[in-house]
């Protein structure tokens, strides 16, 4: 079978640089260009052509960073097949960022709002630009995935009378930087709204808030075999717990895999099942009531050694 190891790593990677650059750029063009802005931008044009809206200059980085970083964590996060996530993040970004270069340059020189310049044009052209985007996004992320043959797996002598427990936990530290981040801007634009002269945004807030907490749940692992089965613990707070009775585990055993075959990082779901993805390599695969779920741990092919032997011991006894 043909390796398609570096592929899909390169398409993480290039969808995690996408990512990262289109927010830097949602935040930083505002701030770029503060010279020749006002406190408040305009945001939005009627059919005339006259603009009609218009937002704090600190909502206007705000909001498109919220919406994409939403968009992001959909994506990742949640089941998505990877052409449509390859088209939905290219055309999301371009569509954000033209529209976000679009206000910045029709409110450049103008002293009040109400004079902004038309964006017909730069709406047109990110329209478009969006659409050929999406369609790059498809043809450039299509790959298919075939899932791993099952197997039995290994397993490990234990004397009788003896018991044996094994422990691995592992952690993301970029999905914990990014739980901080969205985090400290849910704080941030709580703290603004609480302290200045306008109500919190709480359409701003809840979004951060919750993919913050998302987040900061699948960033670490701990695992746990023992006589009674598998339990998995999530976050740093070792909560929620998924629990495997030993009797009710078919099979045990490691195997490699990369966040491009599961779809992404974090809690995944794709042809392979659930996969709890923290980092590229070894996972500990089993499968329960004919489906399986894997996470990414040290160790995983002595935990699946000692999985199966506790739940063939399990299934022996009347």
């Amino acid at each position: 079978m043909k390796d398609h190891g570096g592929s899909t790593g390169g398409f993480a990677w290039g969808t995690a640089a996408w990512s990262a650059g289109t927010l830097t750029l949602l935040v930083a063009l505002p701030p770029m260009a503060r010279s020749g802005l006002r406190d408040r931008l305009a945001t939005h044009w009627g059919a005339s052509g006259q603009p009609d809206g218009s937002l704090p200059l600190w909502a206007a980085v705000l909001v498109p960073a919220a919406i994409w970083t939403v968009l992001v964590a959909t994506a990742v996060l949640w089941r998505a097949a990877r052409p449509l996530r390859g088209a939905v993040l290219a055309s999301g970004g371009v569509l954000l960022a033209g529209a976000q270069a679009s206000i910045v340059w029709a409110n450049l020189r103008h002293p009040d709002w109400h004079d902004a310049d038309p964006v017909t044009v730069g709406a047109v052209a990110t329209v478009v630009a969006a659409f050929a985007a999406g369609a790059v996004g498809v043809l450039t992320s299509r790959r298919p995935v075939a899932p791993a043959a099952p197997g039995r797996g290994p397993r490990m002598d234990i004397p009788e009378g003896e018991r044996r427990v094994w422990l691995s936990r592992t952690a993301n530290p970029w999905l914990s930087l990014l739980a901080a981040v969205t985090g400290a801007v849910a704080l941030a634009a709580l703290l603004v709204g609480i302290g200045g002269p306008a109500e919190p945004v709480w359409s701003l807030i809840a979004p951060f808030a919750v993919v913050s907490i998302a987040v900061l749940a699948c960033s670490s692992v701990r695992v746990r075999v023992a006589e009674r089965g598998l339990d998995v613990a999530f976050g740093p707070f070792g909560w929620p717990v998924r629990h495997w009775d030993a009797a009710d585990i078919e099979w045990a055993r490691a195997e490699d895999r990369t966040p491009a075959q599961v779809g992404g990082w974090g809690y995944r779901l794709s042809g392979l099942g659930v996969t709890v993805m923290l980092r590229s390599g070894a996972c500990l695969v089993i499968r329960s009531g004919g489906r399986d779920f894997a996470v990414s741990v040290d160790d995983a092919e002595r935990g699946a050694a000692l999985l199966n032997s506790l739940a063939g011991s399990r299934a022996r006894r009347p």
